[in-house]
């Protein structure tokens, strides 16, 4: 790969796929587009964007078809990231993550892009008693998160080709530090509940089954769907991305970081009602297509690096809840500001798509 462009690359996991393409891949030109929602949400003092060869910024409803010349492959991370942001932003989340993606695709191909990868999601399970989920099971999107992601996934498989390769992994829940944190996650929150207060508070029962992967583990699979062969899953491919060792109850989670953060109380809401989104999930297909790029990070080594980096920067903030920490706060606060319409459009006089950096 000679040209790779990554969409939403300022958010949380954007700046790992970055590192990780920047390692694989050292001569290529890496090019990010970002709309910049979070961009100041940084945990580090090193601009992760100082990797990329050229960041353009902009909304990936309006990508110039100029910033896909010559390009090979193209990472689509730009989304509304989670349930409560989609609750809240239900109309703006269906436009992103579904026609804007495939809108994306589209211009992709017809600039003769090889390579698409779509970071879908294990959620569209929703809920499900009946066993691990295969990629042949039957979707439950409860939410317009996840529907959003299937919608996506339908009309991604129309597009492509032998000419055009599209890999839509459906990842895990991710969890792990990151140069761009996000709290609003459950190992995340429950780690940095432990470190500000000493007690992890379990909302539901407990009993709610997640499948986890750390981000590294994530751009790992990404650096596989960019170069793996069409005979490793054919030109379309729907593949649920992680490892069947991370399948574990919520109350699991909570006891885990407790063994890592040292005096945490551990509470259960055993009247709680039943979480409507619990599902296992079975990642054979993804073990026997990419045997080397199997994750690697497991739980107890992801909530110690989770607890250094929090210490790291200092945090300490019990109402953490209520920081820039947690994406929907982020969208919110600019709202209020007036920085952002109703529809997450940049006010004009704040709009920054006429805008790039590219490193000299």
């Amino acid at each position: 790969m000679t040209k790779i462009l990554i969409a939403g690359n300022m958010g949380y996991v954007g700046p790992s796929v970055v590192r990780r393409l920047r390692l694989s891949y050292p001569a290529a030109t890496l090019v990010g587009f970002d709309t910049g929602y979070f961009a100041h949400c940084l945990t580090s003092s090193v601009l992760p964007e100082c990797q990329l060869d050229v960041q353009h910024f902009g909304d990936v409803r309006f990508l110039p078809e100029e910033v896909l010349a010559g390009v090979d492959a193209v990472v689509q991370l730009a989304a509304i990231s989670n349930d409560p942001m989609s609750r809240k932003y239900e109309e703006v989340t269906m436009e992103i993550n579904h026609a804007a993606t495939v809108r994306l695709a589209k211009q992709a191909k017809m600039a003769g892009v090889s390579a698409f990868v779509f970071a879908s999601s294990c959620s569209v399970y929703g809920f499900a008693e009946e066993g691990p989920r295969t990629e042949q099971s039957t979707v439950n999107p409860l939410t317009a998160y996840s529907r959003s992601k299937v919608l996506a996934e339908t009309d991604l498989a129309e597009l492509a080709s032998g000419e055009f390769k599209v890999t839509c992994l459906r990842f895990a829940t991710a969890c792990g530090m990151s140069d761009r944190l996000r709290l609003d996650l459950v190992v995340n929150d429950f780690v940095a509940a432990a470190v500000a207060s000493g007690k992890i508070d379990i909302l539901s029962n407990g009993l709610p089954w997640r499948p986890l992967i750390n981000l590294r583990d994530m751009a790992k699979a990404i650096e596989w769907a960019i170069m793996r062969d069409i005979g490793a899953g054919g030109e379309f491919l729907v593949v649920n991305t992680g490892s069947d060792a991370w399948n574990y109850q919520v109350k699991n989670l909570a006891e885990a970081v407790a063994n890592v953060v040292p005096d945490v109380d551990v509470t259960i809401n055993k009247a709680a009602p039943p979480d409507q989104r619990s599902y296992r999930v079975d990642f054979s297909l993804f073990r026997t297509l990419a045997p080397n790029h199997q994750p690697e990070c497991d739980l107890t080594g992801t909530i110690a690096e989770l607890r250094t980096g929090l210490a790291a920067i200092g945090f300490n903030d019990r109402n953490f809840r209520d920081s820039h920490l947690i994406r929907l706060n982020v969208l919110s606060d600019l709202g209020c500001r007036g920085l952002l319409t109703d529809e997450l459009f940049w006010t004009q006089r704040n709009r920054p798509r006429d805008l790039s950096y590219q490193a000299v």
